[in-house]
């Protein structure tokens, strides 16, 4: 009987469900799409239940098209998307109404309310994070107050989580209420220092500590499968971890640093800093990376709200495309965007500029621009966002980024990556397997199954596969980036 490991990577606009054999090689892997809510402009929910739906319909093609039985699972991993917020009852596992979305941004004047109070200096100091929508503090209690909530709360009728922790109560009937850090770290309530949810944080955003989940190290023993289709009682969860920290992970990124950009629905750059945290003077984040026993790793990351979700608008709000992938043939179409910039400040503008009111601007028209210039522009502004946030952590860590390990689905688009490392003037590599989250996920559950007893032996199970040399030269890219400056600085809202 083939035994394998699997990866639930629950994501924004997916379930990807990854089998992989215990030598590393990937047997199967699936995408089952989610929909998505927008009741309000700004506003982004999912149905918690879709979650869980789609990743079990996603095991099921998985097991099939690999050809395995459900006996032979070894563990299983949780990989997410972060920041996402959800409410239960702890009595039936009931979700309380839809979950608000990482790129939710009602929360926008409540952060402004925060931000005059002074709290970002505290949150900063304590959780390592800036005051932004983004973040699961505010959308939690948004919820709490606008449904009449925290009575409940307090009596703890009620549980907190982000993605991770819902997957794990189904996973296990309701029996595990946890978290790992590296999903607790972006709550604005868990403290990065002292690995606690902290006290004082919580009473600032008023929320009881008792919705709040157990935090246990993103690999080892976080529980066991119970009533799940297609996994037997009993099998051991092993790995958890956010999205992005699991990229980090299952791209190798062991070592000081070590870093990566995903490239999904946005585009996040992280770095490891080792075991400690690092202060940014940059305005990007200090978060953990992951817990693996008792060894904490951290990171500094730097976010951009929109990525692939840029070209998503192409195809759905503006039809110049009818599928994502076509936007590569469309944009080579022409040698340059002849002057056309696009900011894709769809979901306001992350990490450094933190602006949470920004609106996307399209300039530089003119009456011979066509689609394939937009098409073009759209790709240039997801790459033009990374270098922003490589010379921010590069400025942090004082030392230069020799080359940008790159995954996600949109870095499957060649164009994309040559348009990027001609941007930052590096290297640009891409891994055999660009499903890093899944595989981050699988590693960590293999570490704490026991299958692999170190991480050096994760080293050479994804090696490089494209390298993406930069063209131009240093002159013309300084101008390029100074016009690019110039059109972000349009993005402040009339």
């Amino acid at each position: 009987m083939q035994r394998y490991l699997a990866a639930f990577d629950q994501g924004t606009t997916g379930s990807t469900v990854l089998l992989c054999a215990l030598d590393g090689r990937i047997l199967a892997k699936v995408n089952v799409e989610i929909p998505a809510y927008y009741p309000q402009p700004g506003w982004v929910e999912h149905e918690p239940e879709s979650w869980w739906s789609s990743s079990l319909e996603a095991l099921k093609l998985a097991q099939a098209e690999a050809g395995v039985q459900p006996e032979g699972c070894c563990a299983v991993g949780v990989t997410n998307q972060r920041e996402t917020t959800a409410l239960w009852s702890r009595s039936d596992g009931t979700p309380l109404g839809r979950a608000i979305v990482w790129q939710d941004r009602r929360t926008a004047q409540q952060c402004e309310a925060l931000r005059a109070q002074g709290f970002e200096t505290l949150l900063r100091d304590r959780a390592g994070l800036v005051v932004d929508p983004y973040f699961s503090g505010t959308k939690l209690a948004w919820l709490l107050k606008e449904n009449g909530l925290h009575a409940r709360a307090k009596a703890g009728e009620i549980a907190f989580g982000t993605v991770d922790a819902f997957m794990v109560h189904k996973l296990t009937a309701g029996a595990r209420h946890v978290t790992d850090p590296s999903n607790a770290s972006r709550t604005m309530l868990y403290n990065i220092h002292t690995r606690r949810w902290d006290d004082d944080l919580a009473a600032a955003l008023e929320v009881p500590l008792a919705l709040l989940p157990e935090v246990v190290p993103s690999s080892g023993a976080i529980g066991v499968t119970k009533g799940v289709p297609g996994l037997p009682d009993g099998t051991p969860i092993t790995g958890m971890a956010g999205d992005q920290n699991a990229a980090l992970f299952g791209q190798g990124c062991f070592d000081l640093g070590d870093a990566k950009c995903t490239y999904g629905t946005g585009a996040f750059l992280l770095k490891n800093v080792g075991p400690e945290p690092k202060a940014s003077e940059h305005r990007l984040l200090s978060t953990i990376a992951w817990q693996v026993g008792e060894q904490v790793t951290y990171a500094l990351e730097g976010s951009a709200f929109v990525a692939g979700a840029a070209v998503q608008w192409l195809r759905d709000a503006l039809g110049i495309i009818s599928q994502s992938a076509e936007v590569e043939a469309l944009a080579l179409e022409v040698e340059s965007s002849d002057g056309v910039i696009f900011v894709p400040a769809l979901a306001g503008l992350g990490a450094p500029h933190w602006q949470p009111d920004a609106r996307g601007i399209l300039t530089g028209l003119t009456r011979g621009a066509t689609k394939a210039h937009i098409a073009r522009a759209t790709l240039e502004g997801i790459a033009w966002q990374i270098v922003d946030l490589c010379s921010a952590i590069e400025a942090d860590g004082g030392v230069p980024l020799a080359t940008l390990r790159v995954d996600g689905g949109a870095s499957e688009n060649n164009l994309l990556l040559q348009i990027q490392a001609d941007c930052l003037g590096k290297v640009v590599e891409r891994p055999r397997n660009i499903e890093t989250t899944a595989l981050g996920a699988v590693y960590l559950a293999g570490l704490g199954a026991g299958v692999w007893s170190h991480t050096d032996e994760l080293r050479a199970l994804n090696p490089v596969d494209s390298t993406f040399e930069p063209t131009g030269d240093a002159e013309a890219r300084r101008e390029a980036l100074a016009r690019w400056h110039e059109a972000v600085k349009r993005t402040a809202p009339l």
